[in-house]
């Protein structure tokens, strides 16, 4: 089981976008921070814009905040970047019905892996942009 990495990449762009609102900032110039290709971060700024996270304008406009990194929480990001898929965990099918683990392996696993999901969904919602941001100019200075 793998998380999609594009949660973290959409983190690590809207924090870049923060620390640098007083210029204009393209993909290029976050791609060269994640060190991934730009088509990569503008796929991602445009699930952001579809959210209402970000703007961009092709050309020289560049990419900016909507809004401020106090009033983005960390499910926000992660909702705007996986809105098809609400399941964290996706338990495989097919399984053998003769089996007494095939036949109930799905059922017994439903609770446990609702309760993680909504664990994570909750600690999300307590996690701003902006402190995610302090945490990052905090590790910076301490190195």
């Amino acid at each position: 089981m793998s998380i999609s990495t594009k949660f973290p990449v959409a983190v690590h762009v809207l924090s870049v976008l923060a620390l640098n609102r007083q210029t204009t900032v393209y993909s290029d110039f976050i791609a060269a921070s994640v060190n991934t290709n730009p088509v990569v971060i503008r796929r991602i700024v445009g699930l952001l814009k579809k959210a209402g996270l970000v703007d961009s304008a092709p050309g020289v406009g560049g990419i900016s905040l909507i809004k401020e990194p106090t009033d983005i929480t960390l499910y926000d990001i992660y909702e705007a970047v996986n809105p098809t898929s609400k399941d964290l965990f996706t338990l495989h099918q097919d399984t053998n019905p003769n089996c007494i683990v095939g036949k109930n392996i799905q059922h017994s696993l439903e609770g446990v892996m609702q309760t993680a999901e909504e664990a994570l969904e909750n600690e999300l919602k307590q996690v701003t942009l902006a402190d995610t941001i302090e945490e990052i100019q905090q590790l910076d200075q301490a190195t």
